[in-house]
Formats: structure tokens, C-alpha cells, sequence
């Protein structure tokens, strides 16, 4: 992953306001020439530092409007196999790895309650998974963001002068 000067933060600040942004309308925008903006926004796709496009799909348009986190404890062992059993599952949307008594975080999204149930049976039932533990996701109260961070990596922070 490459790491991001404050060049690199206000070219994704500029294209986090206005997505459909050309390439001519960011370097207009930053003062940049458009060859500068292309490589960046090149080395900046192909190092991973930007998420697929598909992060912007809200699940609730699919139908899926339950959303849950589930906290998995898995025999050591067979981790890596629960996380790839994990991802055969569409309504899995992350897997994340814990340190504490829980072994991994997973967030799925349902149809409904009887939705859920049926992903809780397919979790239970991969090899190595020995508990589960279920909350729902009631209401977001602040949204995935990267605005703060980039506006602090591109030197446009107050708060992190002092």
C-alpha cells in the first residue's frame, strides 16, 4: 500500500466531493498537470489505496435492510479455512480478524430475521467454527469517512497543528 503525501490526500479529497471528476477537471482543480493526476491516481489504484467501486452499494438497495455483526470463535487451526468458507457466503460483507476472546468480527446483512437465521445456520455449520455470537446493527450514526483523515493528511486539519 503506498503510503500518501498530501498531494495524493487532496487528489482523493477532490475526487471523494465529485466522484465522476475527469482527470482534466482534477488537475484544473489542484493545479496539477493532467499526466501528474493520471500517474497518481494509477499508482494510487494499483497499490490498493483506493476501495472497489463497489463499497459505494448500499446493501439496503439489494433488499438485504438487516445488517448485523457476528462475533466468531474458531479452533486456531482452522482460521484461515473459516475465512475462506466466510467469503463463499454473499451476505458475508467483511471478515476481520480479532485479538480478545472473540477470533473473528464478520458483517453480514439479511433480508429479515428469518434471513439471518439461515446465515447464522451456514456460519455454524463451517468446519473449525465453534460459537457465534449476534448483534443487529439498529442505525448508523456515522458513516464509513475518510473526509477528516485526508483533510489532516493534506495539511488541512486544525487540529493537528496543535
Amino acid at each position: 500500500m503506498p503510503v500518501l503525501d498530501a498531494t495524493d490526500a487532496r487528489l482523493l479529497q477532490a475526487l471523494a466531493e465529485d466522484p465522476r471528476a475527469t482527470v482534466m477537471a482534477l488537475s484544473q482543480r489542484l493545479g496539477l498537470a493532467r499526466n501528474t493526476v493520471q500517474a497518481r491516481l494509477a499508482r494510487l489504484e494499483s497499490g490498493g489505496a483506493l476501495a472497489p467501486f463497489d463499497h459505494r452499494v448500499r446493501p439496503e438497495a439489494l433488499g438485504y435492510r438487516l445488517g448485523a455483526y457476528m462475533t466468531v470463535q474458531v479452533v486456531q487451526r482452522s482460521l484461515a479455512d473459516v475465512g475462506e468458507a466466510l467469503a463463499d457466503i454473499p451476505e458475508v460483507l467483511e471478515v476481520t480478524a480479532l485479538s480478545g476472546v472473540a477470533d473473528l468480527l464478520v458483517r453480514v446483512v439479511a433480508i429479515d430475521a428469518d434471513d439471518l437465521w439461515r446465515i447464522t445456520d451456514r456460519v455454524l455449520a463451517i468446519p473449525g467454527v465453534q460459537r457465534t455470537d449476534t448483534a443487529l446493527a439498529l442505525r448508523r450514526l456515522v458513516d464509513h469517512r475518510m473526509g477528516p483523515l485526508l483533510s489532516r493528511a493534506a495539511g488541512q486539519d486544525p487540529a493537528a497543528q496543535d
